[in-house]
């Protein structure tokens, strides 16, 4: 949304110019001695370079009043019409629309995943919880990442409050933090956490040293991809078969079986 505000406020400032004029120039001529239907056909083919004859006769005052009209109004409404063109011809309103629709999807779902930070790690995040079946929201601050994804998106700074509640986080079941700074991370999690103490966090951690503060700050799960992809290098050296069994039934969506988890209740 942020990269459409320029192009819509153009349109919106020359919109209201072109109002202002049309009501001065009106009145102008009312002042003049014009009757109302006449001030107003007045200024509009002025305004408008249409030059059709007056209704009435011009003393000095009216042509003086007349020249500054055209001078003004005219640049005005080139102004407001070239935002227009402007909007239209570089797709802005297609844009409004696609993201009017993802905006009404959102509002859609229930119990989705908030992926945090569309890096690496975030896209690998989507492509299995996608696999699996779960609706899925991206946020992200970089309107460039966003493009042509799949995915149901977001584009604000995910620090802020505003741009987790647009992404529907008082009726997801869980947000994943895999943004790039630790730091960022972390604010994340607090942030979610005071807004839904109920709600999962997973969390992304680069140092081992931000781990126990995720937790701290509320997160249910923290994850080192660095430690986990030297953990799973090392067992492909110690145990490389067990490895490739727990890739079949956990990441494979091939196969026609895999490792579930499924609650028992006590009765």
């Amino acid at each position: 949304m942020d990269s459409m505000r320029d192009p819509f406020q153009r349109v919106w400032i020359g919109i209201g110019a072109l109002a202002f004029v049309l009501v001065a120039g009106t009145v102008g001529y009312l002042i003049i001695g014009f009757d109302f239907l006449d001030a107003a056909y007045q200024t509009v083919s002025t305004v408008t370079t249409v030059g059709a004859n007056s209704p009435h006769h011009l003393d000095t005052d009216g042509k003086a009043f007349t020249i500054v009209l055209i001078l003004v109004g005219v640049g005005t409404a080139l102004y407001a019409f070239s935002a227009v063109f402007e909007l239209l011809l570089e797709g802005h309103v297609r844009d409004l629309m696609r993201r009017r629709r993802m905006e009404r999807s959102i509002d859609r779902m229930d119990k989705h995943v908030i992926v945090c930070g569309w890096g690496r790690v975030g896209r690998e995040v989507a492509q299995f919880l996608s696999n699996s079946g779960l609706d899925i929201v991206i946020i992200d601050r970089n309107p460039d990442r966003l493009d042509d994804i799949s995915h149901a998106s977001v584009c604000g700074d995910v620090t802020d409050d505003e741009t987790l509640l647009r992404a529907g986080i008082d009726r997801a079941t869980t947000l994943v933090a895999a943004l790039d700074s630790d730091a960022d991370n972390l604010y994340v999690t607090v942030a979610s956490k005071s807004m839904r103490p109920d709600l999962q966090i997973i969390a992304r951690a680069r140092s081992e040293s931000s781990e126990p503060k995720l937790e701290r700050a509320g997160a249910d799960r923290v994850v080192n991809p660095q430690q986990l992809g030297g953990y799973r290098m090392a067992s492909f050296v110690t145990q490389p078969d067990v490895v490739d069994f727990v890739d079949v039934v956990m990441h494979d969506g091939t196969l026609k079986f895999r490792l579930g988890e499924l609650t028992v209740s006590a009765d």
